[in-house]
């Protein structure tokens, strides 16, 4: 068989295996949504103050930091299945320590291993996924439909576990969380096996961290940054204010829902008319409605107001996915992709690590929608770094 005969099957095997690929994403990332969600509820229903809530929510991103880059490595060398069992084991020990210990302790653990099991299953995902895709547009399209899964779980998983924790009990939302990740790997075994290309010397004996000489690349990594952290100050903002507004559980899951849906809602979009998208004419559009909501959101009423707030945000920062991936996938050479999708992980999680914590500590000093006042300032700031990036064709 001819090398293009065998690109052609390859090629033709892996978009057999795109949807197993998106429900095992949708798996994996779930089981993340359900824990961080309960754990966040369980805290603040035992008494423990927002800055609590904060620190546990930091604990997603901290195992990312020591993981992301050997995940990448690991992508590139192996393919696919490796990294998500490594994944899949990380989340479903996490689910198991939660459920049998129901302690601070024990959830704390529990959500440092859940956040490290998306971000090793994520690169490999990311990377099998690019390797679909021919030209931007396409490339577009595939990762929009890979961002819809984390915005899947995000509008199921909330709801579900508010509805278990007030319906039976938080034990409950965690049995969920366990099953998650076994599913995840059954789906995982419809997913064809087959070899990386080969890397070039260079490529294996030079760092993750040469690939930050390439201005694109920079300034893209930085954008992603701010964007990430808004998710995070929303995340933060909406179980701290639900609960001081006496919303219920299955309420803030909803307006959380509600966030989740409307990224879906415009990933579908992103899907059907990527090819008359402009990557980074979308990514700054997007950061103009996400700071004028930012802005307003603390004076929404009610859950409904809350509900639309949020499914405005999620339509600004649900578009950005896709477009960063895409573009990600343009600057940087093919056989470094699973290295690059790792430093993004890194640098996304190393730098927000640290924002739970600070909104945490920001909304028990002033008010509680501080953090959304801070992350539309900097949304204004990041418009410079996003006005200088040059896709490969310019």
């Amino acid at each position: 068989m001819s090398a293009e005969a065998a690109h052609a099957r390859s090629a033709a095997e892996l978009r057999r295996a795109f949807p197993w690929l998106i429900a095992t994403l949708v798996a994996v990332h779930a089981c993340m949504a359900v824990t961080r969600v309960a754990a966040s509820l369980w805290t603040l229903n035992q008494g423990f103050g927002e800055w609590t809530v904060g620190v546990l929510l930091s604990l997603f991103a901290i195992a990312p930091i020591a993981l992301s880059l050997w995940a990448g490595r690991l992508a590139d060398k192996h393919g696919f299945h490796r990294p998500v069992g490594f994944g899949v084991s990380l989340a479903f020990t996490g689910a198991v320590v939660a459920l049998a210990g129901q302690s601070l302790w024990s959830i704390a653990f529990s959500c440092l291993l859940c956040g490290g099991a998306v971000s090793v299953a994520a690169v490999a995902l990311q990377r099998e996924a690019g390797l679909m895709a021919d030209e931007s547009s396409e490339l577009k399209r595939i990762f929009s439909w890979v961002a819809l899964g984390p915005a899947l779980s995000n509008a199921l998983a909330p709801v579900a576990a508010g509805l278990l924790i007030d319906h039976i009990s938080f034990r409950a939302a965690f049995v969920l969380a366990l099953l998650l990740p076994l599913l995840a790997w059954g789906l995982a075994q419809k997913v064809a096996r087959h070899p990386p290309n080969p890397q070039s010397h260079a490529s294996k004996t030079r760092p993750a961290w040469d690939l930050l000489r390439r201005p694109a690349l920079r300034n893209l990594l930085l954008l992603n940054v701010v964007l990430s952290a808004c998710w995070d100050a929303h995340s933060f903002v909406v179980p701290v204010v639900g609960h001081a507004k006496g919303l219920s559980a299955s309420e803030i899951g909803l307006v959380l829902g509600a966030f989740a849906v409307a990224a879906t809602c415009v990933r579908l979009a992103i899907v059907r008319f990527a090819q008359h998208l402009d990557e980074l004419k979308a990514v700054r559009s997007a950061m103009v409605l996400a700071t004028l909501m930012l802005l307003v959101y603390a004076w929404l009423p009610g859950t409904a107001g809350l509900m639309a707030g949020s499914a405005v945000l999620g339509l600004a920062l649900g578009s950005v996915q896709p477009m960063v991936l895409a573009l990600l996938h343009q600057v940087t050479p093919a056989d470094r992709q699973g290295q690059a999708l790792g430093l993004r992980m890194l640098v996304v999680n190393s730098a927000t690590v640290a924002m739970p914590v600070g909104f945490g500590f920001l909304a028990a000093a002033t008010v509680v929608a501080a953090p959304m006042w801070l992350m539309a300032s900097l949304l204004v700031l990041a418009q410079w770094p996003a006005s200088v990036i040059r896709k490969p064709q310019d």
